[in-house]
């Protein structure tokens, strides 16, 4: 025998959770969409000319702070003339 108040939160629960997986899949749906647009953006740029690798170089430095950014600039100076890079 089953317990109707038990079946019930079963009911509500795999409800609940059917709606947490179908959001999930969704937003993977759009974070794909959005990958293949900016793939798109990328592949305008590269023909017209635009260095894509510069490009997405630029790009993440500018989610950077500036601080990190120079600081990590600096390090670079500094192992580089260590090798005789300069």
């Amino acid at each position: 025998m089953t317990d109707p108040v038990s079946d019930a939160a079963y009911a509500v629960s795999a409800d609940e959770l059917r709606q947490f997986i179908e959001r999930y899949e969704h937003l993977e749906a759009e974070k794909k969409d959005i990958a293949d647009q900016q793939k798109e953006v990328m592949a305008e740029a590269k023909g017209r000319g635009y260095d894509t690798k510069v490009m997405r170089k630029v790009i993440a430095l500018r989610k950077r702070q500036p601080d990190d950014i120079a600081e990590e600039e600096a390090m670079l100076d500094i192992y580089k003339a260590a090798l005789g890079m300069t």
